[in-house]
């Protein structure tokens, strides 16, 4: 299965020391398995067995070239939400066939290139955006694959407000109540092909009681849209599968197996699910060294060379995440975990026990496999760290750390002024 463990005291990733990887990539870095990657892939689709289903993996996730080649090898396809997402899909290997573009503001041009590419399904997200996407799609004398993304107006419980999508009011999606007119709208145009209905509710949801009553309403519009002469062909119930960050519980997914298999088997057609977080989050470390420890004002603070440059989830979601000292230290203290970044809100952890450990040590940051270095800037005009898959015995550094050189890369040092 691979993983993290400790091996004479050691923190390895699947049969490769941190420290050795550390010492030959630098710091910070991102860590992922594959191993873990292709075991969590293998446990959904054995809890899928049974019905006709598809995973596209969810691309804003982690987009890093490395880890998609081992989601597209097993043979999964993925979910793009921009033009840029769907360029890195196409670049890494999958087939048009393979790509499912959703988001709520799809541009013209992505439109365009969507349709240009010959993807599987274009998720849309309002009336307004079902008038653009036709009238593209005559313009390029091709008939596109639509499915209608739906705001089923549930309630959703999960770990942050800014996770959830399916509630009523959110930007997300088409009303409930609106979408038989939308899916009308569809059907007179000879341009487009209503292929699909698609949902996604939230992330990080432990309660399946969003997707269960999500589903049921999908279900009955569907069966509308049906009775109407759609040729649904596709129920895409999108992403949310939780990951494990402290003490939660691993998802039961013969429970979500159940509610969203019994769905597409109702309706007659094939599921398609987009998986991110689930498959890729604990999947990945975070190695950064501690530069300084200080003592300020009765606290201690390790500062280290990574911070909320390189993985912003604790300072803007109070994430959860945590951190190990790779080499095995006698001892624990309470510390904050903070970066070299010039923000207070630039932190790791605060007031956390963890490993006592002075400057020079080597820590690991668990469980930034999703939302971790897809999410990183250049603030400070820091260098964006480099990403390193590790698979077996064997490693590699799949994306470089980025150079000074990379900072003023797209500088135009001579500016063509232009008049009004």
């Amino acid at each position: 299965m691979g993983g993290f463990s400790r091996r004479a005291g050691a923190l390895v990733v699947d049969a490769v020391p941190l420290a050795a990887i550390a010492e030959g990539a630098g710091t910070p870095a991102y860590v992922y398995s594959a191993a873990m990657i292709r075991e969590r892939i293998a446990r959904l689709r054995a809890a899928l067995e049974g019905v006709p289903h598809q995973l596209h993996y969810s691309l804003k996730a982690n987009a890093c070239r490395g880890v998609l080649t081992v989601i597209r090898e097993s043979g999964c396809g993925c979910d793009v939400v921009s033009g840029g997402e769907l360029a890195k899909a196409l670049a890494a290997g999958f087939a048009p066939s393979q790509i499912i573009f959703g988001g709520v503001g799809k541009q013209a041009h992505e439109l365009r290139e969507a349709l240009r590419s010959g993807i599987r399904l274009i998720n849309v997200e309002s009336a307004a955006e079902v008038a653009l996407l036709a009238s593209i799609a005559a313009e390029l004398g091709v008939v596109a694959p639509v499915g209608l993304r739906v705001n089923p107006e549930v309630d959703v419980t999960n770990a942050h407000r800014f996770i959830a999508t399916g509630e009523k009011g959110h930007k997300f999606g088409i009303p409930i109540g609106e979408v038989e007119a939308v899916g009308r709208q569809v059907l007179a145009s000879p341009q487009l092909r209503l292929l699909a209905l698609d949902m996604h509710v939230g992330s990080q949801l432990h309660s399946f009681d969003a997707y269960r009553n999500g589903a049921d309403r999908l279900v009955e519009v569907a069966q509308r849209l049906q009775g109407l002469g759609a040729p649904l062909a596709y129920l895409d119930v999108g992403g949310g599968l939780p990951a494990t960050y402290e003490a939660e519980e691993a998802p039961d997914l013969a429970a979500f197996a159940a509610i969203v298999a019994g769905a597409a088997r109702t309706l007659g057609v094939e599921l398609l699910l987009e998986p991110g977080r689930f498959l890729v989050a604990e999947a990945g470390v975070l190695l950064t060294r501690v530069i300084y420890r200080k003592e300020n004002g009765g606290r201690t603070t390790l500062v280290c060379d990574a911070g909320m440059t390189e993985l912003i989830r604790p300072s803007h979601y109070g994430a959860y995440h945590r951190i190990d000292s790779v080499a095995q230290v006698a001892g624990t203290m309470v510390a904050d975990v903070v970066g070299p970044v010039c923000e207070t809100g630039d932190f790791l952890a605060l007031g956390r026990e963890v490993p006592a450990v002075e400057a020079g040590a080597l820590l690991a940051v668990h469980t930034v496999g999703a939302y971790g270095s897809v999410m990183s800037s250049q603030y400070n005009a820091r260098p964006r760290a480099a990403e390193v898959v590790v698979d077996g015995d064997r490693w590699a550094v799949v994306t470089a750390r980025e150079t000074y050189a990379d900072l003023v890369r797209q500088d135009v040092v001579h500016p063509e002024w232009r008049q009004r």
